[in-house]
C-alpha cells in the first residue's frame, strides 16, 4: 500500500465497505450531543457524517468552548447527559489542559477545542468533504472549507431536495 500524498488521497472514501451514512443511533446522539453542547453555550457547533471516510467513528462533532473552564464544564457536562441517557463513552483525552479536549463515545467523536486551537488544527477543513448533518452548518465561522459541507437537505450533485 502506497501512502497518500495529497489531502484528498487522504480523504477518499477507503477500500472497506464502508456504510454511505452514520448509523441512525450515532447519528441522532451526535446531534443530541450538539444540542447539550449548545445549550452550555458552546460556540460555532458543527456535526459531519465522516462514516465514508473513516473506519474509526461515523459522526464527529466539533465545537469551541470560551476558554480551558469551560471546555472542561462542557466535557463534565456530556458525561453526565450520557449517564442520565444510558449512554456511554470509551475514553476522554486533554481534559486537564481544557485546550483540546476529545471525548470518544464509541462510534462519535466529540472536539471540544479553544478557539486558536481550533483554527490551527482547523479539523473543519480537513473533514470539508464530509456531509454536515446540522442544516446550518455552513455558518461555522472561522472553518476553512465548512461552506462546501453538504447537508442533509442535499443530495450528491448540490441540488437542494424538497
Amino acid at each position: 500500500m502506497t501512502r497518500p500524498i495529497s489531502k484528498m488521497d487522504t480523504l477518499s472514501p477507503t477500500n472497506l465497505e464502508r456504510p454511505k451514512s452514520p448509523n441512525p443511533e450515532a447519528k441522532d446522539t451526535a446531534l443530541a450531543v450538539a444540542a447539550w453542547l449548545e445549550e452550555k453555550k458552546g460556540v460555532n457547533v458543527n456535526v459531519l457524517d465522516v462514516s465514508p471516510f473513516s473506519s474509526v467513528a461515523d459522526v464527529m462533532v466539533i465545537v469551541t468552548a470560551q476558554g480551558p473552564r469551560h471546555a472542561q464544564a462542557l466535557a463534565d457536562w456530556l458525561l453526565e447527559k450520557f449517564a442520565e441517557n444510558g449512554g456511554s463513552y470509551l475514553g476522554m483525552e486533554g481534559y486537564s489542559e481544557g485546550l483540546w479536549i476529545l471525548v470518544d463515545a464509541n462510534d462519535i467523536l466529540i472536539h471540544i477545542f479553544q478557539e486558536e486551537t481550533r483554527k490551527f488544527y482547523n479539523l473543519d477543513g480537513l473533514w470539508s468533504q464530509s456531509r454536515s448533518l446540522l442544516p446550518d452548518a455552513n455558518k461555522v465561522e472561522g472553518a476553512a472549507g465548512a461552506s462546501e459541507a453538504k447537508t442533509d437537505a442535499e443530495d450528491s450533485s448540490g441540488t437542494v431536495r424538497n
